[in-house]
């Protein structure tokens, strides 16, 4: 039966996709947010789903069946003080997904501190691409194939973030660590029960809930605790960490990677530009020939991770080729955002420092010889804090150039945890590495703007909006050069 949901807190990228799986569903679906910005804004706007701003109480009216409270919601917001005091029903994102969708589904779900965006699209796209391969030739595997997905991001191959399709197995989803609701504060993936999952890295990542390394690993542990026997866990072969683990799993455990001595192995990768290629072995006996059309060695293992879940779920090596080969990867993700006057303008959501460390890894292959700066703001509850300074000053000194914002809302970070990004910038000229410390996106734009030359390569890391800088860079030089 049809209910009228609303989800507070809309715009987060999980919570807009839920809102738009639910109107598939024929829900009446309403929402609201203190912010709204691409790429989910403008996904909610053409499902003509509209975002209320600011919070308020009224929002509420009428009052809906079911209320979804998004994780970044906490007491003190004036809509959820109305639910608790009128018990309005509520729920977390998570919860629903499970209770709504996947119950009868088969459900894949991609884990990891970083690249389960990235890998989730990528075996959602093989899932597509094999069902359209099976359909043109009327094969009954077509409609088994063909994928529900929910991944934390745009997929540019689908132009959404989501799909339902009523009557197949597979649903895909991005399975996240990060807390659930403010009256759950287990990670969200144990809400989704997998029947197979992926584990791409464990690292220490959202020091805002967890206290330590120890603390994110239990997370984990707890998710390959609950993949049945007849399951199956594709681990990453680099990292101690995932392999204590999965190293209690009860299903099947298949680790990928560059070890030889791996159940998938990739052999002979080489990058050309924007492109990797590189033989996928299984079991030391070649499986597939890849291409991706994507720089980056971290890429190709996401993408052998995906590949290899699908082949272990039937799909066909030729299909997964394919796929892969066509994959346009997602929104804010090493997108080009813009090239003005010889000037490449990225967009990538850098929110940990082993994350900015491959991105600018894959952006010195892609762009061989040319200068690149990183514009780095510090967002992400990570990178607010201190935890990292020394790991992040190693991954920003691979660029030529670094310029750094000021810490995104600083006050809410306790002092002695704050992040000091001049200490960033001195670390950074010690190394011999041209650095500058601006206080916010304007200020960015006018120092660089009249100091980018064509052939320059510009990275802008953030998981946030960034004072639209992605828009005010591109404008200031067309007016400068």
């Amino acid at each position: 039966m049809a209910k009228h949901v609303h989800l507070i807190g809309i715009c987060g990228t999980a919570m807009a996709s839920l809102a738009g799986m639910l109107r598939a569903r024929g829900h009446r679906v309403t929402g609201s947010d203190a912010a709204a910005y691409p790429p989910m804004s403008d996904q909610l706007q053409a499902m003509g789903i509209p975002i209320m701003e600011p919070y308020s109480a009224a929002n509420l009216d009428p009052r809906p069946d079911l209320v979804v409270v998004g994780n970044a919601i906490s007491r003190g917001n004036v809509e959820l003080e109305r639910v608790l005091d009128e018990r309005i029903p509520m729920t977390s994102m998570a919860a629903l997904i499970h209770d709504e969708f996947l119950v009868g589904h088969e459900s894949l779900v991609v884990c990891g501190t970083h690249g389960k965006t990235t890998t989730t699209s990528m075996l959602a796209w093989i899932y597509e691409t094999a069902s359209s391969k099976q359909l043109a030739e009327s094969s009954k595997d077509a409609a088994m194939w063909k994928p529900s997905f929910l991944i934390g991001g745009v997929a540019e191959n689908f132009g959404t973030s989501f799909h339902v399709q009523d009557g197949t197995r597979p649903f895909i989803l991005e399975g996240d660590e990060y807390d659930t609701a403010f009256f759950d504060k287990g990670p969200k993936f144990l809400h989704y029960f997998p029947d197979a999952a992926i584990l791409t890295h464990v690292e220490f990542d959202h020091a805002d809930i967890y206290v330590d390394l120890a603390a994110v690993k239990t997370a984990f542990k707890r998710m390959v605790n609950l993949i049945p026997q007849r399951g199956r866990l594709v681990a990453f072969d680099g990292s101690e960490n995932v392999t204590e683990c999965c190293a209690k799993a009860f299903c099947k455990v298949e680790r990928y990677g560059l070890d030889k001595n791996s159940y998938w192995t990739v052999a002979g990768l080489t990058q050309q530009g924007s492109s990797t290629s590189w033989t996928l072995l299984r079991e030391g006996v070649q499986f597939a020939q890849l291409t991706l059309p994507m720089a980056g060695e971290h890429n190709a293992l996401n993408a052998t991770a995906a590949a290899a879940l699908a082949a272990g779920q039937g799909i066909p090596a030729a299909a997964i080729a394919e796929a892969l080969a066509t994959f346009k990867s997602v929104k804010r993700r090493l997108e080009v955002r813009a090239e003005v006057g010889g000037v490449t303008v990225i967009d990538d959501f850098a929110h940990h420092p082993t994350a900015i460390r491959e991105t600018l890894r894959a952006l010195r292959a892609a762009y061989m010889g040319r200068k690149l700066w990183a514009v780095l703001e510090p967002r992400s509850n990570t990178l607010r804090r201190n935890v990292f300074e020394s790991e992040l000053v190693e991954s920003l000194a691979l660029a030529d150039e670094v310029v750094l914002a000021q810490v995104f809302k600083s006050e809410a970070i306790p002092v002695q945890e704050r992040l000091e990004p001049e200490h960033v910038v001195s670390a950074l000229k010690a190394k011999g590495v041209a650095a500058v410390l601006c206080a916010d996106a304007d200020a960015i734009v006018k120092e660089i703007a009249p100091r980018l030359r064509s052939g320059d390569v510009v990275a802008i890391l953030s998981n946030g909006g960034f004072g639209g800088i992605y828009e005010k860079l591109p404008q200031a030089l067309r007016t400068t050069m």
